[in-house]
């Protein structure tokens, strides 16, 4: 991607690369690059790329800041040195290591020192983004000095066995205890993540019925404020009982034999829907369309592979009991279920997971879903605006 070769890119936007730890990363920034401005570093989610932040950079950079929105590990123009000599995309029986949180916040301090800083004013994230910006913050709050986190809550730390009784059971660990209750219902359901830990999960998604186009387009809508079946049947709220996630939309806890191109298909937005979406033009959905068709889900799909897999998400035990403790902030659409997929997790984040989030920090933004920085980007921008205001 590059300015030239992407037209969608407004003038003031860039688009390079450097050389990082194994990787060599992609990015867009904005602002001065020349370490006069303090750095902001934008951080996408799934199936999302830096081209995510593209209604964020120029604002953010108007207020004096080096902007900076990477592709990660595994997506877009962003790719390992092997991947670059050898010409090969990634697959599901590769190394997942490299995909492990521990690693990516690694990525993102060697980019920081890369682009020739030391501290970062604010790390923005959204969706996977916001996890990984959560666990920059938290891992080196002395380079991160703010934190923004969206749609995805961060709830602390893997905790320890405390105070332990040999004779007491040992308790299941989450994921297989979230699996087997959702596929105790009826009919039987499985959660998104299980499904995208699949090894055919790429596949189906990469060859769906409807058309790659379709799914990519289907898949944004459903999750966004457009599609009225977030409001079925009921808006958006905290749920009081794992046994409510049976209420779930389905793409987040699915009918047990579907596939997530089946879930997408089954809600795509009419033409009419189409035209009326003023936040994914068809040019948008065009750099989506060429760069997933061109590298697969694979690298962003092993971040789901190593989240559920305790061998790679042990690298933070060490850091038990912990929380963030630079000023932090929370963003959510009005109408994303993704806030409300765990129980309790909104209060876990404020109680266990953060230790400076004010009441005030904690927004909700009307008209927005999921992809709440892109579906009400002045809003958004807004927020982020404030809360950098503050402390300044």
């Amino acid at each position: 991607m590059s300015s030239a070769g992407t037209p969608h890119l407004e003038p003031g936007i860039n688009s390079r690369s450097l050389p990082v730890r194994d990787l060599s990363i992609h990015f867009l920034e904005a602002g001065p690059n020349d370490r006069s401005a303090p750095l902001i570093l934008l951080c996408h989610g799934f199936p999302e790329l830096s081209y995510s932040w593209r209604k964020q950079l120029l604002p953010l950079a108007c207020l004096g800041y080096h902007v900076v929105a990477p592709d990660t590990r595994g997506y877009g123009r962003t790719v390992s040195l092997d991947q670059r000599d050898s010409g090969r995309t990634i697959s599901y029986d590769d190394d997942i290591s490299p995909f492990r949180m521990m690693n990516i916040v690694h990525d993102m301090i060697a980019l920081v020192h890369a682009l020739g800083y030391k501290t970062v004013k604010a790390v923005v994230g959204h969706d996977f983004g916001s996890s990984l910006a959560a666990h920059c913050a938290f891992t080196r709050p002395d380079i991160f000095r703010s934190v923004v986190m969206s749609s995805a809550v961060f709830t602390g730390p893997p905790s320890l066995p405390f105070a332990i009784n040999p004779e007491q059971p040992k308790e299941e660990r989450f994921w297989p205890r979230l699996d087997n209750l959702l596929a105790s219902f009826n009919p039987p359901r499985k959660h998104y993540t299980n499904y995208y830990s699949t090894k055919e999960a790429n596949g189906d998604l990469m060859s769906s019925p409807a058309g790659f186009r379709s799914l990519l387009r289907g898949y944004f809508h459903i999750k966004s404020a457009d599609w009225a079946g977030n409001n079925k049947p009921s808006p958006p709220h905290l749920l009081q009982s794992p046994l409510e996630l049976v209420h779930l939309p389905h793409y987040y806890v699915m009918p047990a034999n579907a596939t997530m191109a089946d879930v997408a298909k089954a809600n795509a937005p009419s033409a009419e829907e189409v035209s009326k979406n003023t936040w994914l033009s068809e040019e948008d959905l065009d750099v989506y369309v060429q760069e997933f068709g061109r590298t697969g889900f694979q690298g962003g799909l092993n971040r789901y592979r190593c989240m559920r897999d305790p061998k790679w998400e042990g690298d933070f035990g060490v850091l038990a009991g912990k929380k963030i403790e630079v000023p932090a902030m929370f963003i959510a659409g009005e109408k994303d279920w993704g806030v409300h997929q765990y129980p309790g997790s909104v209060t876990k984040m404020r109680e266990v997971g953060c230790e400076k989030m004010d009441d005030e920090d904690l927004v909700i933004i009307p008209g927005a879903g999921h992809w709440v920085q892109q579906e009400q980007a002045k809003a958004f921008f807004e927020q982020v605006k404030r809360f950098l205001d503050k402390h300044n």
